[in-house]
């Protein structure tokens, strides 16, 4: 079955999933009202270095400062690392691009090490380097597409790296990316140089186009797009890049919408869960927070059909094959915390990280595991550049503010019985109500109803008690009337 890439594509948002072999591979979605802006190109304005943290804080027009470290300041090969007061100083102008996204309270990341892609290559302004892609294993076509590229350039400060995506590829297909980056380039010099700051200089191309652009393999894939407009604009770049692909690219000529014929919302909805079930009857608990992702791995229903340790090698088995997919479809990046069942051999401990590394291995967000962590954990880190799918689409809940707890009703009772007793000494003769949600009230007629009658002996008159459904689970009112 050939690999099918999915766009669904309205004015306000698109969405991009890759489908192989019926089972869902990647998910990206963006939306316009927060459009990334990872590989976008700005002049901005430094605001304030800090010597202390080596890094400089750079306006470049999205609210919030972002930051910029010296590593990511001085060229490629200078050696050893100038301070940040020699590179820059407050109130410079600089032409900086986006490493990653802003993430919670924290601004973007930036650097002055420019990275502009095309289908094929990388162009690195000022760095002579030549680098090939670490997933084209064969060492005469990495030589090859170093020789080629070399010879193809028009500067000595002018580098690249070859991308996976260029294996195999021909001489002329190479001079042509490098003749579109050089012209490229000089658009962006030419209009930095007449730049205001701050502003944007050159943003990256849509996710939609992205897609076709940085796909391993896609001139074999089937593109299918649900506008007509997205479809021209994916007709024309792949007319340009991938001519092999136009034939592939068609418009879904089905009325049901192309998400839901081929499952993909249902699978949108299960990413965004807390647990995530395993085949035997484990389950997965993934927590995603500022500092880090940690997934816990449990049991469940699983009983296994041999013994205990066999059951538990089982379950972390398919736990991190699981986990491997749950990280890219999510979009999981930074350090990642994995809690997976204790097991009691050392052999059984090496095939469950053999099985996760084995797993990670052609993710594109280039997984590294660590060693030896204690307590028996495992730790890896995944390159974090856009906003997990969670970020994209979900906010922190306005009742518990992101917290993941809310009070239960026996809590919220006994803070209303508190407010009740605070106002009682000015209730006279009037009558105390207390507005709350339907399951506090339940609970204070029946689980608390012992409390509720000490408090109503101190009031002139009984409580009286009024479902609100504008209350949230832990809100309430006391009121007198």
């Amino acid at each position: 079955m050939t690999v099918e890439v999915l766009v669904n594509a309205t004015a306000r948002e698109v969405r991009v999933a890759v489908v192989d072999q019926g089972s869902l591979q990647d998910i990206a979605v963006e939306q316009a009202a927060r459009y990334g802006i990872t590989g976008n190109i700005y002049r901005g304005r430094v605001a304030r270095v800090l010597p202390g943290m080596q890094a400089a804080f750079v306006d470049v027009g999205l609210g919030r400062t972002a930051f910029l470290h010296a590593d990511d300041l001085a060229p490629r090969g200078a050696g050893e690392r100038p301070a940040i007061r020699d590179l820059v100083r407050e109130g410079d102008a600089l032409l900086v691009q986006a490493l990653k996204e802003p993430v919670g309270t924290k601004g973007a990341r930036l650097t002055a090490r420019l990275a502009i892609p095309s289908r094929y290559l990388v162009l690195l302004p000022g760095d002579p380097a030549i680098g090939v892609s670490g997933r084209i294993a064969d060492e005469g076509e990495r030589e090859r597409l170093r020789s080629v590229v070399a010879a193809g350039r028009t500067g000595e400060a002018e580098g690249y790296i070859v991308r996976t995506a260029a294996e195999g590829v021909d001489e002329a297909a190479l001079r042509a990316d490098q003749a579109f980056l050089a012209r490229l380039w000089a658009d962006i010099r030419g209009r930095a140089a007449v730049a205001a700051v701050p502003s944007l200089v050159h943003a990256d191309l849509p996710l939609e186009v992205r897609a076709l652009r940085d796909l391993p393999g896609v001139e074999s894939a089937r593109v299918i797009v649900d506008s007509p407009a997205v479809a021209a604009r994916l007709h024309e770049f792949a007319d340009r890049f991938l001519p092999g692909l136009v034939g592939r690219i068609e418009v879904a000529d089905d009325p049901r919408p192309l998400f839901d014929r081929h499952g993909i919302e249902g699978e949108i909805a299960r990413l965004l869960e807390r647990q995530v079930p395993l085949r035997s009857g484990g389950y997965l608990v993934l927590d995603q927070t500022e500092a880090m992702t940690t997934v816990d791995v449990n049991t469940g229903g699983y009983v296994g059909h041999r013994d205990q340790d066999d059951t538990i090698l089982r379950t972390n088995l398919e736990a991190a094959t699981a986990l491997a997919r749950q990280l890219r479809l999510r979009n999981l990046g930074g350090m990642v915390i994995v809690d997976f069942i204790d097991m009691a051999t050392e052999d059984h401990r090496r095939q469950v990280l053999a099985a996760l590394a084995t797993a990670l291995a052609g993710d594109p967000g280039r997984p590294q595991l660590a060693e030896g962590m204690p307590l028996g954990l495992v730790a890896l880190t995944r390159k974090r550049t856009r906003d997990s799918l969670a970020q994209v689409l979900c906010r922190p809940c306005p009742t518990c503010g992101g917290g993941g707890r809310i009070k239960t009703p026996v809590a919220v009772s006994h803070e209303i019985f508190r407010a009740v007793r605070r106002l009682g000494r000015e209730a006279g003769s009037r009558e105390c109500v207390v507005l709350a949600h339907r399951e506090v009230i339940d609970c204070l007629q029946q689980g608390e109803a012992a409390g509720l009658a000490e408090v109503n002996a101190l009031l002139p008159r009984p409580v009286r008690l009024q479902p609100e459904p504008q209350c949230a689970p832990d809100q309430f009112d006391v009121v007198l009337v």
